[in-house]
């Protein structure tokens, strides 16, 4: 009886010795995780003063930095600012107080919107309305949103077109607009910024406008639900009528989701998930090499090319925030495997062959944007050494002797003589927030608009 008693309480010891020192390797484990999210988030820091430092030098106060050249450019021959207001909002969440400030007051004291020039209108909503907004919401300075008002009521004559889909272009001083041929994602990718300013500025036309777009736009789909590349938007008529998810559609996409979200509205979301219905039935590719999204005719659903490329690596990230987590993370798998295959991923690669079709890398940061979703959602380590990854080849291909630099070719690893002001904005701020997620931002309280500017949803509310 003795004997089993003292059985029982070794089996005990053993079963507690084993269940503490369960505990203590998980505690262990994630302490190293831990400790090693912080030295990445350090080191991109480190990264992005340095990147910064060489538009600073170089170009300071013009719209972008050629970094090979040592040269600058303005998009419009006169700054509009870029880089400072598309680079503010990831300086602030990165806490660099000293350079958000400088930054800050080059924005308030220069930016002026009064120019007898044509604008892509699309391009400058994303990266300067959403950039002047996310300043607005994290430093409650009203300059900010007097700002973004002015920008938003020049841009506001675009939608006056025949079917309120917008023009392309506008003169940011008369307001004529310019362009009728337009695509699902330049006319579908205002409702976030505009749903905000309409939110903040108490004017509801901005939000009309962009929703009224969004709603003519998903009444032209297919009957099958898909969308084409290119439409009319004086005739709505479709012109290139191939359906894909890569740029030119992307955005629309996640728009629906994202708006849905931001404004609480389930008829958004019942058109997101009516197109996903669509994009997953006649897009998605099942091949040897994993799970891609394809091109299709967007009336039969017939395919029309196995194309894939850095654009549509988007697309985990709007599969996560949406609830599909399987497809998110097969998806991702494979855009992982499009970057490994030469060290960097490609523009386009033909996923049926594995082989690049566009050979540039232009510095993109959707592969990075799905990576920090994932892990949010999922906590799997392996989006940190993908994360990881990213830095690593960033460093050693793209980085030169004052700042990063885009790629020509990715399998020869040319250098290109360019950095985009969405190297500041997404791609260092996607990397950063990857590894230093839950003490730079909540994740829960924001949608980030397509440029990575993050609207607050409390202020929605």
């Amino acid at each position: 009886m003795k004997s089993g008693v003292r059985n029982r309480r070794v089996l005990s010891n053993i079963f507690l010795f084993l269940i503490f020192s369960f505990i203590q390797c998980r505690t262990s484990g994630e302490n190293d995780i831990t400790a090693r999210k912080k030295l990445l988030a350090e080191e991109v820091k480190n990264e992005f003063l340095f990147a910064w430092q060489g538009y600073k030098s170089y170009a300071w106060g013009h719209d972008v930095l050629n970094p090979v050249s040592r040269t600058y450019r303005d998009w419009h021959g006169t700054s509009l600012y870029i880089t400072p207001v598309d680079a503010l909002d990831t300086m602030i969440l990165m806490d660099l107080k000293d350079e958000a400030e400088q930054t800050k007051k080059l924005i308030l004291d220069n930016l002026n919107f009064d120019l007898d020039i044509y604008v892509k209108a699309f391009e400058i909503n994303i990266r300067l309305l959403g950039g002047l907004l996310s300043a607005y919401q994290l430093v409650r300075d009203p300059k900010f949103l007097l700002l973004a008002e002015d920008l938003g009521k020049r841009l506001l004559p675009v939608f006056d077109s025949p079917t309120g889909l917008p023009y392309v272009n506008v003169n940011l001083r008369t307001g004529q607009t310019e362009g009728a041929t337009s695509n699902p994602a330049e006319i579908g990718s205002y409702l976030v910024e505009f749903a905000m300013l309409s939110k903040l500025t108490g004017n509801p036309v901005y939000l009309i406008k962009a929703r009224q777009a969004v709603e003519v736009l998903y009444s032209k789909r297919s009957a099958i639900g898909l969308v084409g590349s290119t439409i009319n938007v004086e005739s709505g008529e479709w012109g290139n009528r191939q359906s894909h998810i890569s740029g030119g559609i992307d955005s629309y996409y996640e728009y629906l989701l994202k708006g849905s979200i931001l404004l609480n509205d389930q008829d958004l979301k019942a058109m997101w998930d009516e197109s996903l219905k669509a994009i997953q039935h006649y897009l998605a590719d099942s091949t040897d090499h994993g799970l891609w999204f394809g091109r299709a005719d967007m009336d039969s659903g017939q395919r029309t090319a196995t194309l894939f490329g850095s654009l549509e690596a988007f697309f985990p990230a709007v599969l996560a925030l949406s609830g599909n987590l399987r497809h998110a993370e097969d998806l991702q798998s494979s855009c992982y495997k499009m970057w490994n295959l030469h060290g960097i991923e490609p523009e386009i690669l033909d996923y049926e062959k594995m082989k690049v079709i566009y050979p540039p890398y232009l510095l993109r940061p959707e592969i990075i944007e799905s990576a920090y979703y994932l892990y949010h959602f999922t906590k799997k380590e392996n989006y940190i050494t993908m994360g990881e990854t990213f830095l690593e080849d960033l460093k050693q291909h793209c980085r030169i002797d004052i700042a990063y630099t885009q790629l020509l070719n990715v399998i020869t690893k040319e250098k290109d003589d360019a950095m985009d002001s969405f190297f500041f904005a997404e791609t260092l701020k996607y990397l950063y927030l990857l590894f230093a997620e839950e003490d730079a931002l909540d994740f829960e309280s924001v949608i980030f608009n397509t440029e990575a500017h993050p609207m607050f949803i409390v202020f929605m509310q």
